[in-house]
């Protein structure tokens, strides 16, 4: 009997009987166990026996789901990989712990190296409650009740920078020095950055800016009276009245009264300290807040300074000014103050006053006099000149402004060909030092100032793609500037008949008995020298106990010699503006001979000429 069904593959299935018989099926079922007793190797039993033969199975065998391996191989294979795996990470630390030999990056040069030294000056002459990370061991916390200890004033003063060796602290330098700093970090960022001192220099400026700020009302939109000046260093003659010049004292120990003198009729002073405040906004653009409070600031002392009924010199009635910071005109602040107040604010009304004919006039634009070209904390118009040129050069404004630019970049020319040897409008030493001050004392504060006008100027004559400019039918280019630059800075810093270098702490020769009451005395725990104790320090013949770094010193005379004298100031004292002219100088000079930032310093000045319009619409018929 057969059946027959569907083969899943597609053909007939046929399942029969067997139709063997019972013999047969004997015969074949013992060849089947004779099979079975024959010995079965280790795989055949895994095939065919069934319950503990799986157990074996397990034992020896790893199952991976797509492969099935042997458990001694797979144990080995993983203890193989493990191993592999922690030689190359053994490998990789030794490594890694090898000094690597990348290639060095080029020394510094001298100016950055000089520029290193000559910002850390700031820091020893920093007044007040001192930050964390000063880095001047032998200076600490000083004259914190300055103004309210004052019975007529009585308001927050401390803070701020001593102006040189005393303890004196005098707005007008002060605000010039933060007003320098504040043109150089905008002009060369990049370059205080690649020397590392970018964040150095913008501390620098605002603790200078943020003591100016407490020098008047800065809230309020009018004022009627700033702070000149705090400390005294007037002596009368027989005169035994502490003081800041009379006493020889750590400014840490100062126990004697420090008045505080105001001002009331004081364009000078207010136009360079809204020019300080105005400078530093750009500086800080990137803090909205601040840079809006220094605006503010700038601009309440602009309207003080305009005030008609207040004119007049700062210096009037105050002995200390009149002796060691005489102002003798206040048009160059109004031309300097209101370029920087434009700059700032991009408001055209002063623009209008800077390039006003008859201010410039009055500033001395017109005449030629021993003052000329002489850039210092007394004459701001070389500096406004420069300046204003710049924005000639980069802007061009057109009129109504450019006739006056115009002649401000004339009078620039001018100047930069006074300091060229062959005109011969200044003398210079025997070893080549520039007598920007006509053979007076301290002589090196004018040349920096010369040194940086010069390099700044050759640098936008670069940038403004003019390879020099003319000094009568004569073309020099901008490389004389450079070496004029670099001559001078040059002398400063060693390469001059006596082999020294007059910024303290550069090279292995330099002034060791610098006119500076911090340096002069030694800090001990504990031991306070008063007034007149102080003296024995004063008249010593040995060198500071300190070191202030990075402080360059008034220089030598017109005959190239110098006196290494503590009590001699006309030669060993440092100051606040002249520090900063040095500053300027050096950053100009250092690194890449081109590192102008053109564009940061018009960031707040709107476009000189509008929009043109957009295209008209695609015509349709």
């Amino acid at each position: 009997m057969s059946m027959y069904g569907r083969d899943p593959w597609g053909g007939p299935l046929e399942i029969c009987h067997d139709s063997a018989t019972d013999d047969d099926r004997s015969r074949n079922l013992d060849l089947d166990r004779g099979a079975l007793s024959r010995t079965l190797d280790e795989t055949q039993q895994s095939w065919l026996l069934a319950g503990p033969g799986d157990q074996a199975r397990k034992k020896k065998y790893v199952d991976l789901g797509c492969l099935v391996v042997s458990r001694k191989l797979f144990v080995w294979t993983v203890g193989v990989l493990v191993a592999a795996a922690a030689f190359a990470g053994i490998v990789a630390g030794i490594a890694q712990a090898i000094p690597k030999h990348h290639p060095q990056p080029p020394p510094p040069d001298e100016y950055t190296v000089a520029l290193r030294k000559a910002l850390m000056f700031f820091n020893a002459q920093k007044s007040g409650k001192l930050p964390k990370h000063n880095n001047v061991p032998w200076r600490g916390d000083s004259c914190l009740k300055d103004g309210s200890s004052d019975q007529a004033f009585r308001r927050d003063l401390s803070g701020g920078y001593y102006d040189g060796g005393e303890a004196t602290k005098y707005n007008f330098p002060a605000a010039f020095s933060m007003t320098l700093l504040s043109w150089s970090v905008i002009e060369y960022s990049a370059k205080y950055e690649a020397a590392g001192e970018l964040g150095h220099v913008r501390d620098t400026i605002k603790w200078g800016a943020d003591y100016l700020l407490k020098t008047f009302n800065s809230t309020a939109d009018t004022i009627d009276r700033l702070v000149a000046q705090v400390g005294s260093g007037a002596v009368s003659p027989g005169s035994t009245q502490p003081n800041d010049r009379y006493c020889w004292m750590r400014p840490e120990d100062i126990d004697y009264p420090r008045p505080v003198v105001e001002c009331r009729a004081c364009p000078d002073l207010a136009a360079e300290m809204a020019a300080a405040l105005a400078a530093a906004s750009i500086v800080f653009k990137d803090n909205k807040a601040y840079s809006h409070k220094l605006v503010h600031g700038a601009t309440t002392l602009w309207k003080f300074a305009r005030d008609r009924g207040k004119r007049g010199m700062y210096n009037a009635g105050i002995s200390d000014a009149t002796k060691f910071y005489n102002s003798t005109n206040y048009f160059d602040e109004i031309v300097w103050g209101g370029s920087w107040m434009y700059l700032a604010t991009g408001n055209t009304s002063y623009l209008e006053l800077a390039t006003n004919p008859t201010l410039a006039k009055n500033a001395g634009a017109y005449k030629l006099d021993q003052h000329t070209g002489v850039f210092s904390w007394e004459n701001k118009l070389p500096g406004a000149q420069v300046l204003l040129s710049r924005l000639r050069l980069f802007l061009s404004p057109g009129y109504p402004y450019e006739e006056m630019l115009r002649t401000f970049h004339n009078q620039t020319c001018i100047m930069m060909c006074s300091y060229l040897p062959v005109f011969k409008s200044f003398n210079r030493t025997k070893g080549g030092l520039i007598q920007l001050n006509h053979g007076n004392p301290k002589p090196l504060q004018y040349v920096v100032n010369a040194a940086f006008l010069a390099s700044v100027f050759s640098d936008y004559l670069d940038a403004a793609d003019t390879p020099g400019w003319y000094c009568g039918p004569h073309f020099y280019s901008v490389e004389v500037l450079r070496s004029f630059a670099r001559t001078q800075i040059e002398y400063i810093l060693g390469k001059n008949p006596l082999k020294m270098s007059y910024v303290v702490g550069y090279g292995n020769h330099y002034p060791k008995h610098v006119h500076h009451r911090g340096a002069s005395i030694p800090k001990k725990k504990g031991v306070h020298y008063g007034c007149k104790e102080g003296w024995k320090w004063r008249d010593s013949k040995k060198p500071n106990p300190h070191i202030v770094v990075g402080a360059m010193v008034a220089g030598p005379d017109r005959h190239d010699r110098f006196k290494d004298v503590r009590k001699n100031y006309n030669y060993t004292e440092a100051t606040l503006a002249g520090n900063a002219g040095l500053v300027t100088a050096l950053v100009a000079l250092s690194g890449e001979a081109h590192g102008l930032d053109k564009n940061t310093m018009f960031s707040a000045v709107p476009p000189m000429f509008p929009s043109p319009p957009p295209p008209p619409a695609p015509w349709k018929p």
